[in-house]
């Protein structure tokens, strides 16, 4: 009896610490326990953003949004609080962007922040960061229907103009002929000085020219002519009238498919039998499915953080190198694995100043990384690559903001130098802090991490 008391014990104790450390890692994955820094921004259309959405500063998760302030009228804009880690403050300054993105087409919504440049001042606590709204798929509908209304006015136009082209080409033709038969007939002022006896002693030298120059007109008349026949033999009229009738039917052809597809919009963006329209229940939908991703995404990331699963998914293999956190890149012993191949390359030899405190890979640079890439021989684009970033400015935030900079220019290089795939290469700014065990306490520069199993 007591050994069963002693085993019911044990098993309750042995839950409540489980439940503890579930509770714990939970916490920790929404950043509970991460001194954040609040900062605001306005929109005048949230495009699906609310309370909760997350917050992502260079493409890195760093927060979420608290509150949203709804405007009092329409000359308003909603004013949207959201919080970051203190960590990543050195990358909010004053001319950082705020706007909203979405992850995917049917991706959730989020607030994309981007880092300001080197040269501005670090944004203050609770500051109005500027906003840029986001872009609205009715608008490029609406301006598709102008593209198509256009259309159909210009083919309207050529017809007319074509046949106008022609009669002018026609009339031309018959006045040179007319002009032509008057002055053999005697017409005119030229017929008249022919038969006037007076001053015909006077003007037979111009008589004489006359002739000449009326010979001359009838040749050039006689090739219009042969010009005229030669074409309408060969059936260009015939040809421009079915060219302008193709024209015709091809704008009308427009013109129905362009009503057709305002149709179609106007049927899809209608009410349905309940009276909701399209829009908000399109809205709706996409809602409910980002919810339930988000969901099953947090309830994933928590699984692989779980003591008893943490080594199948850690086997397996589920790092995102897009963006990994300094902490968690410098703690895991995947990344600091003496197994891994690393190339350590100094800054003075890889990067050169652009100007305005920027920095661009020199050619010498470039062809240290070709020659790293190179050394390790075709087997080296199969394993996973991670881009370390290191500067040793004198302001930590200058460190963070250098040394992203730097693994953002070489990790771009590489991808397009060798077609590396993307989900292969990734990037961590270590400021100028190498992790422990691989072989360098300080670095500035860069150090290209080959993984290996």
């Amino acid at each position: 009896m007591r050994s069963h008391s002693f085993l019911v014990g044990l098993f309750v104790v042995a839950g409540l610490t489980l439940f503890t450390v579930g509770i714990f890692l939970v916490g920790n994955r929404q950043g509970v326990f991460t001194r954040h820094i609040d900062f605001y921004t306005e929109f005048a259309n949230l495009g699906g953003l609310s309370k909760g959405s997350k917050v992502k500063v260079a493409g890195m998760d760093a927060g979420q949004i608290v509150e949203v302030g709804v405007p009092d009228s329409p000359a308003s804009r909603f004013r949207v609080k959201f919080q970051i880690n203190q960590g990543l403050h050195g990358l909010m300054r004053t001319d950082s962007v705020a706007t909203i993105a979405t992850e995917g087409v049917v991706g959730g919504t989020y607030l994309s922040v981007r880092p300001g440049s080197p040269k501005a001042l670090a944004a203050a606590p609770l500051a109005t960061l500027p906003s840029q709204e986001p872009v609205e798929i009715s608008k490029l509908l609406d301006r598709g229907m102008v593209l198509l209304q256009d259309a159909d006015t210009t083919l309207k136009q050529v017809g007319p103009k074509l046949g106008g082209t022609l009669d002018k080409v026609t009339t031309t033709v018959a006045n040179v002929n007319d002009v032509v038969t008057g002055l053999k007939r005697g017409r005119g002022t030229a017929g008249m000085l022919l038969r006037d006896e007076a001053v015909a002693s006077d003007i037979r030298q111009s008589v004489a020219n006359a002739h000449q120059a009326t010979a001359d007109f009838r040749d050039a008349s006689g090739q219009v002519n042969a010009m005229v026949s030669d074409i309408r033999s060969r059936g260009v009229t015939r040809t421009l009238d079915k060219t302008i009738s193709s024209a015709r039917d091809a704008a009308a052809n427009i013109d129905e498919s362009a009503r057709q597809v305002h149709q179609t919009i106007a049927k899809a963006t209608g009410p349905d039998k309940q009276g909701v329209d399209a829009a908000t229940n399109v809205k709706e939908s996409l809602s409910n499915l980002n919810t339930a991703s988000a969901n099953m995404a947090d309830d994933t990331e928590a699984l692989k953080h779980n003591f008893f699963l943490r080594g199948f998914f850690h086997r397996r293999g589920y790092y995102n190198l897009a963006n990994i956190p300094p902490d968690t890149y410098r703690k895991d012993h995947v990344f600091s694995s003496p197994a891994n191949e690393r190339a350590w390359l100094p800054a003075t030899e890889l990067f050169t100043n652009a100007g305005s405190n920027s920095q661009s890979l020199s050619a010498s640079g470039k062809q240290l990384l070709n020659a790293a890439i190179g050394k390790y021989g075709d087997s080296v684009i199969n394993y996973p690559i991670v881009i370390e970033g290191y500067s040793d400015a004198a302001d930590p935030a200058d460190q963070i903001s250098s040394s992203r900079d730097r693994a953002i220019l070489v990790r771009e290089y590489l991808r397009h130098q060798f077609q590396l795939d993307r989900s292969n290469v990734g990037i961590v700014s270590l400021s100028n802090s190498p992790p422990k065990g691989v072989g360098h306490s300080h670095w500035d520069g860069i150090c290209v991490v080959f993984l290996r199993p």
